[in-house]
């Protein structure tokens, strides 16, 4: 791997980091910039997921204050996200690689459309902050699976998934919401990355400049990134996402 690569990753790692400390959409940063550098699509998504792990729970330490309001959520949450991305790691793995090379688009396309409807989906959020929290529930539980499903087959835009789920089912405010989502995202991801490093998947050199950049991206985004405008955000997820949509099609 050439320096400029190596700085091209760690750069990706960085932004990704921030992304989903604020938002959760990382992957459609790192992902692309992987199969732009020639790696097979099951080997980055692999390799992408072992190394935003360590900047999840970066972001989550930044937003440990809002988290305390909601501790009772992580266990049952936290327990239903990591079965859910243990099974959707397995479906990535026994599944052909072409049918991976198939949906991942179809999954890119989708979170873009969550992307693009977040204003909408953030008003919702703060129309309901009213209610209060509520209950755990088999709909909040069966949600927060599929979202854990999601998570370990791809993950792009897990954290926008979450916060939808989060916000409807469970009701506190935005920023609570987040916090809750950068822990719940970050064990999906970490039992996914145990699932590939156990069968021999992941290409290490960028997946430890991922690691390392998205754990700087992540502490920067939990402390500066909500000061950046929201539709700079979405612009460049957007636009990035959509590249590497025309790249696995084309």
């Amino acid at each position: 791997m050439h320096a400029i690569e190596a700085a091209q990753i760690l750069a990706a790692g960085v932004a990704a980091g921030a992304i989903n400390a604020l938002v959760g959409s990382g992957t459609l940063v790192t992902f692309p910039v992987l199969l732009a550098l020639g790696y097979p699509p099951v080997v980055a998504n692999a390799s992408n997921t072992v190394g935003l792990v360590p900047g999840s729970f970066a972001a989550a330490y930044g937003y440990r204050a809002e988290v305390a309001t909601h501790r009772r959520l992580l266990l049952p949450l936290g327990a239903a996200a990591v079965a859910g991305a243990i099974g959707g790691a397995l479906l990535l793995l026994v599944l052909p690689d072409a049918t991976f090379g198939a949906v991942v688009p179809v999954l890119i396309s989708l979170a873009l459309v969550l992307i693009v409807l977040q204003p909408w989906l953030v008003r919702a959020l703060r129309r309901r902050t009213a209610a209060g929290p509520r209950p755990v529930g088999p709909v909040l539980i069966g949600a927060v699976f599929a979202a854990g499903v999601y998570g370990g087959y791809f993950g792009a835009a897990l954290g926008v998934l979450l916060l939808g789920v989060l916000g409807i089912l469970v009701s506190p405010n935005l920023q609570q919401v987040n916090g809750l989502k950068n822990i719940i995202a970050g064990l999906a991801n970490t039992v996914a990355a145990l699932v590939f490093v156990a069968a021999g998947i992941v290409a290490w050199l960028p997946a430890l400049l991922i690691a390392a950049g998205s754990v700087a991206g992540g502490v920067l985004g939990a402390r500066y990134g909500r000061r950046l405008p929201d539709a700079v955000l979405r612009t460049v997820i957007v636009a990035v996402g959509l590249t590497a949509v025309i790249r696995m099609v084309a």
